[in-house]
């Protein structure tokens, strides 16, 4: 896959269905790393994450009749929000399968956009394998949240906005659940900045791309509760996102639950901003690492805003 190619072009095709979200300098962050830190707000994208990038380009390469078909997804939330999202944009009849341990704050958003919800698993590693059978059944066209190279060049297009908002990267933080997100980014940044260095944070609770990547091989493992849901889970064994994650991951991070509320509370406070758990994670990856980034110029995407009022309070304290 040629990024550098294909990400302009999926850039071109979703602008008109997408916000460039704001890099914004954080000055608390720089005290507390001594680094030069800014954040990437996907968090105000529409449907409060990254995850309509992939989705909406996923929908876009679609044939018309495909898409008059109908999709199906498998998601924990926000993936299952975006494909909802994009589907009602471009009339799209949408099916989207969800774990037992969904947040109900996210599945609320699905059914706002007119999705049919359907509970099964409790893993998203089960869920995804039965809502991609599902889709073979019916000659439908499945929308996986991170396997699939449209998805992936979706998410991508946050390196072509980075490219023009940075004039300078030299560590880039992002959460890591299956690995969409950061092979998107760092395959598009590398083309540009070969020498970027590039952190996948994940919960020590759901670490399983991380364990795969150690192990030479995809592992089956449970994941434990965690505030970032939006990464728990299982992969795919067939994951693309596998072998990406081993090219273009420099370091792999795992954060405590502990350090995930901490990091949140930390960003909330300082820039009066609500994030997600899965963002969380990667703001947790760069204060348990920030000795390391002294001096250097720093991106942490912020990958989501949508938490539920508990959680948030919980969190808060």
């Amino acid at each position: 896959m040629d990024f550098r190619e294909v990400v302009p072009e999926a850039e071109r095709r979703i602008r008109p269905h997408v916000r460039e979200t704001p890099l914004v300098r954080s000055p608390p962050f720089n005290d507390a790393t001594r680094a030069r830190v800014a954040f990437k707000l996907e968090n105000l994208q529409h449907t409060g994450s990254f995850k309509l990038r992939g989705a909406v380009h996923k929908l876009l390469t679609l044939s018309a009749d495909q898409r008059a078909r109908g999709v199906v997804a498998a998601s924990t939330g926000n993936h299952g929000a975006a494909i909802a999202y994009a589907a009602s944009r471009l009339h799209t009849p949408c099916r989207v399968f969800v774990p037992e341990q969904a947040s109900p704050s996210k599945l609320d958003a699905i059914r706002r956009s007119g999705a049919v919800v359907e509970v099964y698993g409790i893993d998203s590693g089960a869920t995804e394998t039965h809502a991609r059978a599902v889709a073979g059944e019916q000659g439908l066209a499945y929308v996986s949240p991170y396997n699939d190279p449209a998805v992936v060049v979706g998410q991508g297009t946050i390196g072509l906005e980075l490219a023009r908002q940075a004039d300078r990267i030299d560590v880039l933080y992002v959460a890591l659940g299956g690995g969409g997100l950061v092979s998107g980014i760092a395959g598009y940044l590398r083309t540009l900045w070969p020498g970027v260095r590039v952190v996948a944070c994940s919960p020590e609770a759901s670490p399983v791309m991380v364990a795969s990547v150690r192990a030479g091989r995809i592992l089956e493992m449970a994941s434990q509760p965690t505030l970032s849901d939006g990464t728990a889970g299982g992969i795919e064994p067939d994951a693309i996102t596998f072998d990406l994650c081993r090219r273009l991951v420099d370091e792999y991070v795992l954060v405590s639950e502990t350090e995930i509320a901490e990091a949140m509370r930390r960003y909330m406070d300082a820039h009066d901003d609500v994030i997600e758990g899965a963002a969380g994670v990667a703001v947790a990856g760069l204060l348990k690492t920030a000795d390391a980034c002294r001096g250097r110029h720093v991106v942490v995407v912020i990958c989501g805003g949508n938490i539920g009022r508990d959680v948030l309070q919980r969190v808060r304290g």
